[in-house]
């Protein structure tokens, strides 16, 4: 999306521009391309690369060891890395955790993990859904008893994505069962080397291990670790989940899949001419892309907000529902556009080193397409998002 930059908004593109085309390894950037998945070693050496520049926390406090970007320069930034295919920020403790730390944590807290953040020392997951508990996350069962200095946490999370390469996890649990449901619900950081504590992978539709279930027997987890006050977890939770939901937008990579999108569509022939001229496909196209321009231009009007110190309210959920229609509508309109070689998935041709026919865009336009189903569901599915936007902007 085209804006006015100012003098010293354009100067601030130009010097993320020359980064990434000096910092961001090609074999890097050619994984996202083409849709594959990444190592721990390429989220480190990215995550580094980001902290020495300054560029990692970037919307963080100053007082913190972020930048204090604008809403722009976080716009611009985002728009540059997708355009330029690189890797996303792992959100868990940059983008969710610290937030949350910075607006309710302990100074001693603070001045431990914070620093731990930035410097990859610590890799944050979240221990938030459970088997009976994803949108409705209220209703979450994993216990938390204290004895003495620690609690004893005993429970089951799942969809934890990333987990298997986390050292740390930031929980929700019960504390008490009395009263309304929220109401008991506190907010822990555990170590995950705890003993206690197990992982077992969770295999995707499209084959692969992006997911677990973390389980929690008798884990001792010190007082100290506790995150504001005991019982207040809910209001820390939703705090954190109007930040996911913002940054599920995913404004900048729907953007590059539009674009992407357009090359297929340029190059796939349909009735002797390229798809794209096709009236009923150019149609589709036009609606998605006038849908991506709103949304982009709301999507900085909430980060905005959040530059003025204003948690996102319930424009994050909007954000939320809107981001996930869009880049799932670019999904299917890819795999429609690839027509037979985005032949339906098949275990055996996700090595990289089997040969798929047709062209090179079109190998994991199905897994893309199966993998992004998930979009409207995680950071609280889109019915709820619904549901929280009726109340609190329609007020019914």
């Amino acid at each position: 999306m085209d804006l006015n930059y100012t003098q010293d908004e354009v100067a601030f593109r130009d010097e993320v521009r020359a980064f990434l085309k000096d910092k961001l390894p090609k074999e890097l950037s050619d994984k996202i391309a083409a849709n594959k998945m990444l190592t721990k070693e390429d989220y480190d050496l990215w995550h580094a690369r980001l902290n020495d520049q300054g560029y990692l926390a970037g919307a963080w406090p100053k007082e913190f060891g972020g930048a204090e970007w604008t809403a722009v320069q976080k716009h611009i930034f985002e728009e540059e890395c997708a355009r330029a295919h690189a890797p996303r920020i792992v959100p868990f403790g940059v983008a969710m955790l610290a937030p949350v730390l910075q607006a309710f944590g302990s100074k001693e807290q603070q001045d431990y993990y914070l620093p731990r953040i930035l410097s990859g020392e610590d890799w944050w997951c979240q221990g938030y859904s459970e088997p009976g508990a994803g949108s409705d996350l209220a209703s979450l069962k994993t216990k938390a008893v204290r004895e003495g200095d620690h609690y004893i946490v005993n429970g089951q999370k799942t969809w934890t994505t990333l987990g298997q390469y986390a050292n740390k996890i930031f929980c929700l649990v019960r504390t008490s069962s009395e009263g309304k449901p929220q109401e008991g619900i506190s907010f822990l950081l555990i170590d995950m080397d705890t003993p206690g504590i197990e992982v077992r992978p969770i295999i995707l539709i499209d084959g692969v291990h992006e997911v677990n279930e973390v389980w929690f027997t008798d884990v001792k987890v010190p007082v100290e670790n506790l995150v504001g006050e005991e019982n207040k977890g809910w209001t820390y939770a939703k705090y954190l989940l109007t930040h996911e939901r913002t940054g599920i937008a995913g404004v900048g990579f729907s953007q590059e899949g539009l674009q992407s999108l357009k090359r297929v569509a340029r190059q796939e022939m349909q009735n002797g001419r390229p798809l794209i001229e096709d009236p009923l496909f150019a149609a589709r196209l036009a609606r998605i892309e006038i849908d991506l321009m709103a949304m982009a231009t709301t999507n900085l009007r909430v980060v905005a907000a959040a530059d003025a110190g204003k948690a996102p309210g319930a424009e994050s959920s909007m954000l939320k529902v809107k981001g996930s229609i869009i880049r799932q509508q670019i999904n299917d309109l890819a795999r429609r556009a690839i027509g037979p070689w985005a032949q339906p998935f098949v275990s055996e041709q996700l090595s990289d080193n089997l040969f798929h026919p047709g062209p090179d865009y079109a190998a994991k336009a199905t897994n893309v397409y199966l993998n992004n189903r998930k979009i409207s569901i995680y950071g609280g599915s889109n019915e709820v998002q619904r549901g929280i936007i009726t109340k609190a902007i329609l007020g019914l």
